[in-house]
């Protein structure tokens, strides 16, 4: 069943930039719950960052507090056993979505990659970040992950709470309570927008209406650069009408490195167009926002082939002079610490690098052709 979110008005928004800012805030929202939490994430691995919220977790059940906890089925595969254990035997409900089955061929491709945390149904955390030490903690080269999360309150929080209530119940087949309604505490315009692979994709076309009437600006980060057509598309044209056209991308430290040589096939025809695209230099770029004019999508979809294809998405649409004025500041301090492709650069890269673009773009489509 199709599902989709009207505008909601009356709500609150804040913005939160990586994991020393988000996690703390995550971690105290479950410390002072008093009814019911709900948590599903795409990546779920054992660390110091799980350790402390499987602690918060299990606390919360001492409280008297429904805890519930939907992990993907490959993205939590770096979930040790035994704090599965602890989860379980600390009274946390754990499923998985989509276990990894030999016998399912392809459709173990099919995802969940959104991240949301609901606290007592009236506020909620959602973006792009995953319970693993990437994000804050860990000492591998191009870490920590630089990512966004948003803590939301208001109306819009029981959309997000019914989005999560379907899932769980098509995954435990144990029916959650409805939300109930929440009240108007802020000024901010929001939506709801997923996708549900290629069955519903609510996120690419809100963002395709939005740069096609784009006046001024389209400025999108981005962790995987593997745009459809259609976006390539909005986005040249964009560019050729006098719209400032920005995308910052991953540059030298990525976790794909096939999608980092892939993504370069697209560079050409988009800086001929007059697109200005920038790379990410001190560390892995694993956000995903977009500002079009005043007009704010966040959440946990690259806008990619694959996330486009396979994946479950969740993100926000907002309509706040405050949050826009906050992902601009954002996204020009990361634009300092970028490298500008340039059309004359980029015409001028040895052949060996566009014989390794093209390898991997071939594969890439190759990847995509899988039914």
């Amino acid at each position: 069943m199709r599902q989709r979110f009207e505008w909601r008005g009356g709500n609150r928004v804040s913005l939160m930039v990586d994991g020393e800012c988000f996690f703390p805030q995550m971690l105290e929202a479950i410390e002072q719950a008093h009814s019911s939490l709900r948590l599903e994430f795409y990546m779920v691995s054992s660390g110091k960052i799980l350790d402390r919220f499987i602690q918060a977790l299990t606390d919360a059940v001492l409280r008297g507090v429904d805890v519930r906890l939907l992990i993907d089925g490959f993205g939590g595969r770096h979930l040790a056993r035994a704090d599965r254990e602890r989860l379980r035997a600390g009274g946390v409900q754990l499923v998985l979505y989509n276990p990894l089955q030999l016998s399912k061929w392809t459709r173990n491709f099919a995802r969940d990659h959104r991240k949301l945390l609901l606290v007592d149904e009236h506020k909620a955390f959602i973006g792009g970040a995953g319970l693993a030490d990437e994000y804050w903690l860990s000492q591998r080269t191009g870490c920590p992950w630089h990512e966004i999360m948003c803590e939301v309150q208001g109306p819009v929080v029981e959309d997000l709470a019914c989005l999560y209530n379907r899932l769980w119940l098509r995954c435990s087949g144990q029916a959650l309570s409805p939300p109930s309604a929440q009240p108007e505490v802020g000024d901010a315009r929001m939506r709801v927008t997923t996708v549900q692979g290629l069955y519903q994709q609510d996120i690419k076309v809100a963002f395709l209406n939005q740069v096609n009437g784009a006046r001024h600006r389209v400025w999108l980060e981005t962790a995987y650069f593997l745009p459809s057509l259609s976006i390539r598309t909005a986005l040249r044209r964009a560019a050729r009408r006098g719209v400032d056209v920005r995308m910052i991308v991953a540059g030298p430290y990525t976790d794909q490195f096939w999608v980092y040589h892939a993504s370069k096939r697209y560079y050409r025809r988009l800086l001929n167009a007059g697109v200005r695209i920038y790379e990410y230099q001190p560390r892995f770029l694993h956000a995903k926002v977009g500002l079009v004019d005043d007009w704010v999508s966040l959440g946990s979809c690259n806008l990619d082939h694959w996330n486009l294809r396979w994946n479950l998405e969740a993100n926000i649409e907002v309509e706040n002079p405050e949050l826009t004025a906050q992902v601009e500041q954002l996204i020009n301090v990361d634009m300092e610490q970028c490298h500008e492709v340039t059309a004359e650069e980029w015409s001028r890269r040895p052949w060996y690098r566009k014989a390794k673009e093209l390898v991997w773009a071939l594969l890439s489509q190759l990847v995509l052709k899988i039914r």
